[in-house]
């Protein structure tokens, strides 16, 4: 059975796994002796055991009340514990450590498809996103539809976009593949077909694909933005050769100036 986030391909995604599987264990070790208790106690105290003793005016032992109430006080302090620090360590605003300078990617939330605009290379692409491998990735994130909800599950944990407003996720893969992404949020009727895929590649790979895209013949200034703003199912990938260098701040700006991306002005 495949689970991606339990196949991590990144050092987000690694941590997290980490962080599951320890939270994991650290509940099993109350949940699997209560169901060991629970049946032994079924058992040995069933109506047909004439030898189990019968003690109705016992009251308390102080040492076995000691002992279940300590082990899962010192359970559920290890588990705040880990929780206080992962959400520290694991915050999607704070940068990765890396000596590769990060490479920052605006990604936009649609009805219902997802687009993704490379400011410093100034294309855009819908419903696929590269990027090179063992390198930073900043991602900023809105929406322009719905609330909706970022996710690569092998490579990091999700972030909501919401409209208006711009969140950042930091991600890096550890090595070239490629990786689903989709909405982790219902969004509407389109909602189960707004996927993409996130392609890991080498530095030299990542290049030649700019080339590529910077051959298309579409652009992305405001005009034809709004066009692609309209829903629409099932969006195959498509590429944009120019964008609009303003368009991501117009897009979360246009919810505080509703006339900010009126193609009249």
């Amino acid at each position: 059975m495949n689970i991606p986030i339990l196949d991590p391909k990144g050092v987000v995604g690694l941590a997290e796994k980490d962080l599951i599987v320890t939270a994991a264990v650290l509940m099993a070790l109350v949940v699997i002796p209560v169901f060991i208790l629970t049946f032994a106690i079924a058992w040995r105290y069933r109506a047909g055991n004439s030898k189990a003793k019968y003690t109705p005016n016992w009251e308390h032992n102080r040492l076995e009340e000691f002992v279940w109430w300590a082990i899962p006080s010192l359970i559920i302090a290890a588990l705040a514990g880990i929780a206080w620090t992962s959400s520290h360590d694991l915050d999607p605003f704070k940068p990765l450590d890396s000596s590769q300078p990060p490479l920052t990617i605006q990604v936009v939330a649609l009805d219902w498809k997802w687009l993704f605009i490379y400011p410093e290379e100034r294309i855009a692409s819908v419903n696929l996103v590269e990027f090179p491998a063992l390198r930073p990735i900043n991602f900023q994130i809105t929406s322009d539809a719905p609330m909706n909800s970022f996710w690569i599950p092998q490579l990091g944990g999700q972030i909501y976009a919401m409209a208006g407003m711009s969140t950042q996720l930091h991600l890096m893969a550890d090595a070239p593949g490629i990786y689903s992404g989709a909405s982790a949020n219902f969004s509407g009727r389109g909602f189960a077909g707004m996927k993409f895929n996130a392609v890991a590649v080498a530095e030299e790979e990542y290049q030649k694909w700019i080339t590529e895209v910077r051959k298309s013949p579409d652009v992305l200034d405001l005009r034809h933005y709004n066009t692609l703003a309209m829903p629409s199912e099932n969006s195959p990938v498509s590429y944009y050769a120019w964008t609009d260098e303003s368009l991501y701040n117009s897009i979360v700006q246009k919810f505080t100036r509703p006339k900010s991306l009126n193609t009249n002005e």
